[in-house]
């Protein structure tokens, strides 16, 4: 810390407005030391202490010379960049997410950093002043002596202190040390992101000449083994034709995988004959070139581009409404490309880790070392890296998943939203509930950038976007290779029900159809959307069925952990071998997941390669890459999933797709069900025949005369679209209103159901205008102990009331919070609730 702060405490009258990651509405003065003063810029991140222990990394907002009135400024501890990490447009762009989707601007500084750029901090231990062991007049247990007599003089980490007495709590120790007034704890503040490094071998500079590596050799001739060291580093590092390469020297790692032998090199090491060591090197393995060849583009890929940069002429935002498997991954990156040749940075949005897995193979041999990459998996380190390369320069195109929207850019041309319908886009919890594609029109004009969205199902927000003129919209009919749109088949459950046919959860006619691909040497994807084992465990006597402790739902059973686990809040416990109501044994599972469906497969096909792609099997951060390339190279022949097979993976071999639980798909009791199922049967059936072969799709429904299925087999896209567009503006949904959910929580049911009503009467006197559902109980009603209410308000755009809206719900809400019995109601807001 900059103890050179205290001096100027007195006598600084320069003032930091912090913005700090906490969920209050308000920025927090703190007073700058002098000898920062000159330093402290906008956009920097500062150390500061927070309440009466906390302390905390935030950005600083604004520089002033005006002390706060209603308190006295604390010190800044510590200014940690030399120059800013966000820059202006950031600041209005976290201004505006906290304004739009109602929260605090502390909670999207904290969704924006990655953790690597926040600061964390560790127990320390140190002994009291003046304690003495001796002296004490404590009696002290075998391990706390020896943690004592390893104090003295020194001070230790909690983790430290913890191997040093091989425990893996020393809670109780420390607590009794403290209370013995031995030791002080106290907080470190450490900052997460540290530099990936690298160690590697040089010859020591005295070895560099001609004559001198002459001499060596000849004082080597008797030690062969460390003569080979020297002679393998010489081969692969010619310091006779240049001098110079000596600096980079040899990775040490790629040096022993020679056989070399270590101890050899430990001796000429300490001989001084060579000299380790390290150099920062980038986390990110991409080629230094990037190639210069131009894209093949189809002539209709050539069209849609030429109208994509025909529409930017007039407008902002086009609409690339392509089919599956039409090409629009090529028309990215020749339109990347052209911007990037202007001189302008790019950012092309995905929203599943599983495609940016796919996606970055193809980019990086296109982009080499000018790509970056941005998501959740990948390590603190990493996102750091990437933050810090935007900031540089040194990556001036990211691929990224919604969180790449927060990324520190200053010269953004172009945006790139594939699948711009998915709803993985909406951040749900926590605060800010942001929707990436939305905020990405946003950006765009901060930085009067283009932006293309593009899917082959659109969102009927965007097509009816489009259709009115807001966005240029740009159709691309032809599958590339001129592939054919796969024949979609019915499978009737119900009629083979009723003539006992059905296999377990397959119809005959998938299992025939599996069976045929197979023979063919092809592939094949099966889609779920639900992963576990069986949803719901069933006493077959008493109909008892397990629920969660915490959360109104029943437990899904796990049969690869043989637990029942709660998808909410995690809970989980073993499965029951006999009925706790009334001991009957015969407890069945009921319904079916991917993982049910695996384990019947392997019974059908036992000769057959089959993996399964869900959250279970895909929680590591290679789970995606290993299966992805598993089914790339054929090893795997039958590949069954949830939703993250139906996102844009490209696979040659793949001839049938298998589509499973479609009404419950279509019947969820949601205004978006029909066009949420309609797009995902869209998108996992155009993984079928996406080259030469024309691929079949089965779908097993119960109703195959279902009015959806109609647009299905005919692959009317657009049909479906204009239907659901009169549908919901007959019943007042999006596009033609804005939608803001209120969500209220308390442990206490009867709270939070009086606190709901009193909150929505308010509304509707304070808003006549406004449509207010509720409240009412969701479909899920109680989550990890909370008892929760809904209540929905319905704005029509041409009202134009929106932020007025806001502020009154605002108002109610902080009103409502003051009144004792209704002080811990938690209150949560959802603008735009998909």
């Amino acid at each position: 810390m900059a103890e050179g702060a205290l001096f100027y405490s007195e006598t600084s009258t320069l003032f930091a407005e912090i913005a700090l990651p906490v969920p209050i509405a308000k920025l927090f003065t703190y007073r700058v030391p002098g000898v920062l003063a000159k330093h402290i810029k906008r956009g920097q991140r500062v150390i500061v202490p927070f309440g009466h222990k906390k302390i905390l990394t935030g950005l600083v907002a604004n520089l002033h010379n005006q002390p706060p009135q209603e308190y006295e400024a604390k010190l800044i501890l510590e200014l940690l960049d030399e120059t800013e990490i966000i820059y202006d447009q950031q600041f209005k762009l976290y201004d505006w997410i906290a304004q739009y989707y109602m929260c605090t601007l502390g909670e999207v500084i904290q969704a924006a950093l990655p953790s690597g750029l926040k600061l964390s901090s560790e127990s320390m231990i140190q002994l009291r002043p003046g304690f003495s062991l001796q002296n004490s007049d404590f009696d002290f247990s075998e391990k706390e002596r020896l943690l004592l007599n390893r104090l003295t003089g020194e001070v230790l980490s909690y983790s430290e202190a913890a191997k040093l007495l091989d425990a893996r709590s020393i809670y109780h120790i420390l607590k009794s040390l403290s209370s013995k007034e031995a030791i002080i704890l106290f907080e470190e503040v450490k900052e997460k992101y540290k530099p990936k490094t690298e160690k590697r071998i040089r010859l020591h500079s005295a070895f560099t000449g001609k004559k001198a590596i002459e001499a060596l050799f000849e004082k080597l001739a008797s030690r062969p083994k460390q003569e080979a060291v020297v002679l393998h580093y010489l081969q692969h590092v010619p310091v006779f034709n240049d001098s110079k390469l000596n600096e980079q020297g040899l990775s040490k790692t790629s040096l022993l995988q020679h056989d070399i032998s270590e101890s050899s090199l430990t001796t000429l090491l300490k001989q001084r004959v060579l000299e380790e060591f390290e150099v920062i090197v980038p986390r990110f393995g991409f080629p230094d070139t990037h190639s210069t060849q131009p894209i093949l583009l189809s002539e209709a890929q050539e069209v849609a581009r030429n109208q994509i940069l025909s529409a930017f002429k007039n407008k902002d935002v086009a609409l690339l409404h392509g089919v599956t498997g039409s090409g629009k991954t090529e028309i990215y990156i020749d339109l990347t490309r052209k911007a990037l040749a202007g001189g302008s940075q790019v950012l092309l949005l995905l929203p599943e880790i599983a495609i940016t897995t796919q996606m970055v193979q193809r980019l990086k041999k296109m982009f080499g070392s000018e790509m970056g990459v941005y998501h959740s998996r990948f390590s603190d380190n990493e996102r750091v890296e990437v933050w810090n390369g935007v900031l540089t320069g040194k990556f001036r195109f990211v691929v990224g998943v919604r969180s790449a929207v927060f990324l520190p850019f200053d010269n953004l041309g172009l945006i790139l939203v594939d699948e711009e319908h998915d709803a993985s886009y909406k951040q749900q919890e926590p605060a800010p509930r942001y929707h990436a594609r939305d905020v990405a029109q946003v950006i765009a004009q901060q930085h009067h950038a283009k932006v293309v969205l593009g899917s082959a199902t659109p969102s009927a927000e965007s097509y009816y976007h489009a259709t009115q003129g807001r966005y240029g919209y740009v159709q691309l009919t032809q599958r590339f290779g001129n592939a054919q749109l796969p024949a979609i088949v019915f499978a009737d459950v119900a009629m083979e029900r009723k003539s006992k046919t059905m296999k377990g959860e397959f119809t005959s006619t998938l299992i025939r159809s599996i069976a045929n691909a197979l023979e063919k040497k092809a592939q094949v994807i099966l889609f779920q959307n639900r992963r576990g084992y069986s949803p719901l465990v069933q006493c077959e006597d008493c109909h008892w069925v397990p629920k969660c402790i915490n959360c109104s739902v029943s437990l899904t059973y796990h049969q690869y952990r043989h637990a029942l686990i709660c998808h909410y809040c995690g809970y989980r416990e073993d499965l029951p071998t006999q009925c706790p109501t009334c001991s009957s044994k015969r407890i069945l599972t009921m319904g079916y997941g991917t993982e049910k469906l695996e384990e019947e497969l392997k019974f059908h096909f036992p000769n057959t390669n089959i993996q399964r792609m869900d959250l279970d099997t895909t929680r590591s951060r290679t789970g995606y890459e290993n299966i992805i390339e598993a089914f790339e190279k054929g090893e795997t022949q039958i590949l069954v999933g949830t939703q993250m097979v139906t996102k844009g993976l490209d696979f040659d071999s793949v001839s049938l797709v298998g589509v499973f639980d479609t009404d419950r798909m279509m019947h969820f009791p949601d205004f978006r069900s029909y066009e949420r199922a309609f797009q995902l049967i869209m998108q996992v059936s155009g993984r079928a025949g996406r080259r030469q072969t024309t691929g079949t799709v089965v779908l097993q429904t119960a109703n195959p005369k279902h009015e959806l299925f109609s647009y299905v087999v005919t692959h009317n896209i657009t049909g479906f679209l204009n239907d659901q567009l009169r549908d919901r503006q007959s019943h007042l949904y999006p596009p033609f209103t804005r939608l803001i959910e209120i969500t209220l929580k308390h442990t206490d049911k009867k709270v939070v159901s009086t606190a709901a009503t009193q909150l929505v009467n308010v509304l509707r006197s304070e808003l006549p205008g406004i449509k207010i559902m509720g409240p009412g109980e969701p479909m899920v009603s109680k989550i990890r102990n909370e008892f929760l209410m809904l209540a929905l308000l319905k704005i029509r755009r041409d009202q134009g009331k929106l932020p007025v809206v806001k502020q009154t719900i605002l108002q109610a809400t902080s009103h409502l919070q003051q009144a004792k019995e209704f002080r811990n109601v938690k209150v949560v807001f959802d603008v735009d609730p998909i």
